[in-house]
């Protein structure tokens, strides 16, 4: 007895507590009170474990809904910068005012200069 660390584990021990003094009344009467303090508080603890259980699947349901609009903002997002890169053309740099870097070309690496000698052409 005691051992238990979980709530539900907790509170079933309090219900069989509960259920012991109620049986044996008559043998421990000067226990009547903290049975009944007992009762009171195992109630509002099953309550509040029931609520909370609630919260939680209104968190996991609320977290779903969230999932679900950033992914449809993130579509309508590219979507968009597709769109306005069509309209103002690749290059132009009215796209860096809606955050979208402009198309400037790609810097090219230098040829690699040979380490062969070169071959004399003969006439």
């Amino acid at each position: 007895m005691g051992s238990e660390s979980t709530y539900l584990g907790i509170l079933g021990e309090m219900s069989r507590l509960i259920n012991s003094l109620e049986t044996n009344l008559e043998e421990v009467p000067h226990l009547a009170g903290v049975r009944e303090r007992i009762s009171l508080i195992l109630g509002q603890a099953q309550e509040t474990a029931n609520l909370q259980a609630l919260h939680k699947a209104q968190k996991q349901e609320t977290s779903k809904q969230l999932r679900t609009l950033v992914l449809e903002g993130q579509r309508l997002t590219n979507a968009t910068r597709s769109m306005l890169k069509q309209h103002y053309g690749l290059r132009s740099e009215r796209l860096a005012e809606f955050g979208i870097q402009p198309f400037r070309g790609r810097t090219r690496k230098p040829k690699p200069v040979s380490d062969l000698p070169s071959t004399p052409s003969t006439p």
